[in-house]
């Protein structure tokens, strides 16, 4: 009976630790702590973009499709010939919803340059497209929304989000970001604009 207070005495924490994860989990609240957690860090510029230069992270898959958020389908080779932003996210995602701003401020400084295109591809269910519409327009976001219509290359199928590519183009990969990322900074900037005037 003895080693049984003793055990219990010795995983209390873990239980009420997970219990609290739980709760947090299920009310939502651990996204939204996630979120104020990475928004610190993304102040503290730990978290800007690494891209110096350009490296060839290998080719692009074009062959899958997306719709935008008013269900027009679109067909991702469209792409080709542009320099593609493409950042994969969720509403739920506490650590996407925290860099959303920092691309809104880059797509906004060059939005007018037709060689770079921002697809921002959420990985809601098709369910939550209204979630994905709200979300966007309530916070002001202007960049390209996007949904996957059918299934994503095995290339998109990334364990963790946000991730970010930058495709050249070519159709090289030049960069991935994984994690929240800062990406409004004057080297990102000049990467992006140095790749779309080549």
């Amino acid at each position: 009976m003895n080693w049984i207070k003793k055990s219990f005495q010795v995983l209390k924490p873990w239980i009420s630790a997970i219990a609290v994860v739980f709760i947090l989990q299920i009310t939502g609240l651990l996204s939204g702590l996630s979120f104020l957690a990475q928004s610190a860090m993304l102040k503290t510029g730990l978290a800007d973009a690494s891209v110096e230069e350009a490296k060839d992270l290998g080719d692009f898959n074009y062959d899958f499709k997306i719709k935008d958020l008013d269900g027009n389908r679109v067909d991702f080779s469209e792409f080709k010939n542009k320099v593609v932003f493409l950042n994969l996210w969720a509403t739920w995602c506490g650590p996407c919803r925290a860099e959303m701003p920092t691309i809104q401020k880059l797509y906004e400084k060059v939005k007018d340059d037709e060689n770079i295109k921002f697809v921002i591809l959420s990985l809601d269910k098709d369910a939550d497209k209204g979630k994905v519409i709200k979300y966007l327009k309530d916070r002001s976001f202007t960049f390209g929304g996007y949904m996957p219509s059918g299934y994503l290359t095995t290339q998109l199928n990334v364990p963790n989000i946000p991730t970010t590519y930058v495709v050249s183009k070519e159709g090289k990969i030049l960069a991935k970001e994984v994690g929240t990322t800062n990406f409004n900074t004057s080297k990102f900037f000049k990467f992006l604009k140095e790749e779309a005037s080549r």
